[in-house]
């Protein structure tokens, strides 16, 4: 009988089209893995890139589907679909594409091919995408546990190496304690306001008049809820895991966690606050803001003092997560329309070059995956011209030289902080990026000035070779015609239920 009257919400089965096709490339790749032994060289790899295209494909009807039909919400009004949302999810693919290439000839030289670690590259961007999109503290926690699962897995993916072991065991525990903060904040903020989606929230919080200011639950909630994504962005102090998990995962997985991992995280950080917290932006702006400052010196002092280059470029993301911080603090403030766009313009821009970085450390890493100190780079122009360059043109873009796609990223937040008046926040922005400058110049130095005692050729497999040369070349192409990309990240300004 309640078999018969149970009615399921509605299902829009096209707008979920890209995350029914993450779905089923992760089943193709266990089930048919397990059923024939042995792939022929590059099917992996190729079926991972296949399945995040055609999921393209299906975010690019939903980008049309908006823009003519308008925000929507679907199963329950547990997720939202608007422009911000279909944005992000596309940097995630972006991130899965590249990273697939890096991985296929990293595998076969540890010996190691197999379709697990795609498998959990497609369950990690399911899980950064569900979070994108949640429109209900609950879902975002699923989706959160998702990504989180799957890049503990990944983190400790190379059985043979300790470092990658401890890597995983630190990233589990360490992440297991920021998903209890953050799940018991989700608990006290629906005490306070009796509700879980984002919009609910926003309208019990509105409507609610607080007497003699006893809102402690709430707060307390808010503050929990911060807690969490800090420790998913790696900001200062909830950084503490970010260079020993960096260093010690393989070399492909930790491009992967720096930049899918992080846009699932701010993605999800700017919706919570925008949609479902914006009647009590005095209470989390002066912490995002305390935050962006602590990021922002401390990741750029840290890294100059490392000499292990995953170490610096784990630090260097710590200083990149300030700097985003910049741009969600500016959204805090009536009128900075730009605040938004700026942070969905530095995750895209960022991934990039993240993943081409770590494209670069795994070729010189070798087999082992443990030469990845700064003497290993020494002479890197002269065993491998082509792949000094591309680094050196990473770190440019990264220190935010003009004509880089690293100047429009920071450029663009710092802007937004002026415009909404916070002008100490951007002076030491500015700062911090002078400072960080030191530690690329560190790595430029020993790539093309420093003599290296190894001579042995660097080989650079097929797909690292054209997950490297489209970071370089999207790093120039933006860096110098930057209006398409600012063009889609205008209309990313807007929230369902905002």
């Amino acid at each position: 009988m309640l078999a018969e009257t149970l009615a399921g919400p509605e299902i829009p089965w096209l707008d979920l089209g890209w995350a029914l096709t993450l779905l089923t490339g992760t089943s193709l790749l266990l089930i048919v893995g397990a059923i024939v032994p042995r792939w022929r060289k590059g099917l992996y790899s190729s079926l991972t890139v296949v399945t995040a295209v055609v999921s393209f494909v299906f975010l690019v009807i939903l980008w049309g589907r908006v823009t003519d039909d308008g925000m929507a919400s679907a199963i329950s009004d547990s997720i939202a679909f608007d422009h911000f949302a279909v944005l992000s999810l596309v940097v995630v693919l972006v991130s899965v594409v590249l990273t697939a290439l890096v991985t296929d000839g990293y595998l076969r030289r540890e010996e190691y091919e197999g379709p697990e670690m795609y498998a959990l590259y497609l369950t990690a961007s399911l899980g950064a995408s569900v979070m994108i999109v949640a429109n209900d503290l609950i879902v975002l926690f699923l989706g959160l546990e998702t990504l989180s699962l799957s890049l503990y897995l990944l983190a400790a993916s190379h059985r043979r190496r300790t470092e990658s072991q401890e890597a995983g065991l630190k990233y589990f525990v360490l992440g297991g304690f920021a998903s209890a903060f953050f799940l018991y904040g989700i608990a006290l903020i629906y005490g306070a306001s009796g509700a879980t989606k984002l919009p609910a929230i926003n309208t019990a919080l509105r409507g609610s008049i607080d007497v003699n200011s006893n809102d402690a639950l709430l707060l307390v909630g808010i503050g929990l809820l911060i807690v969490g994504f800090a420790f998913k962005v790696s900001a200062v102090p909830f950084q503490v895991w970010t260079p020993d998990v960096y260093q010690g995962a393989p070399s492909p997985v930790t491009g992967f966690m720096a930049s899918a991992g992080k846009v699932a995280a701010f993605a999800a950080l700017v919706r919570v606050l925008v949609v479902a917290l914006p009647s009590r932006v005095d209470d989390w702006q002066p912490v995002i803001w305390v935050l962006a400052v602590l990021t922002l010196v401390g990741g750029s002092v840290m890294a100059v003092v490392q000499t292990n280059v995953k170490r610096m470029l784990a630090f260097s993301s710590i200083s990149h997560a300030g700097f985003i911080l910049v741009g969600v603090e500016a959204a805090a403030h009536p009128g900075s329309t730009d605040a938004v766009s700026s942070v969905v313009v530095y995750l895209f821009l960022y991934t990039v070059l993240v993943i081409g970085s770590f494209a670069v450390v795994t070729a010189v890493s070798g087999r082992g995956d443990d030469a990845t100190s700064l003497d290993d780079l020494r002479g890197l122009a002269r065993r491998r011209p082509t792949l000094a360059v591309a680094l050196t043109v990473f770190l440019i873009a990264q220190a935010g030289v003009p004509v880089t796609s690293g100047f429009i990223a920071k450029f663009g937040v710092i802007t937004a902080s002026v415009d909404a008046e916070s002008y100490a926040l951007a002076i030491i922005a500015m700062l911090a990026a002078v400072i960080a400058a030191y530690l690329y110049l560190r790595i430029m130095v020993s790539a093309w000035l420093a003599e290296s005692s190894n001579d042995s050729e660097i080989e650079v497999p097929t797909g690292l070779g054209v997950a490297v040369t489209l970071c370089v070349a999207f790093t120039i192409v933006v860096g110098v015609y930057p209006g398409w990309l600012l063009t889609l990240a205008d209309k990313a300004t807007t929230f369902l239920g905002a």
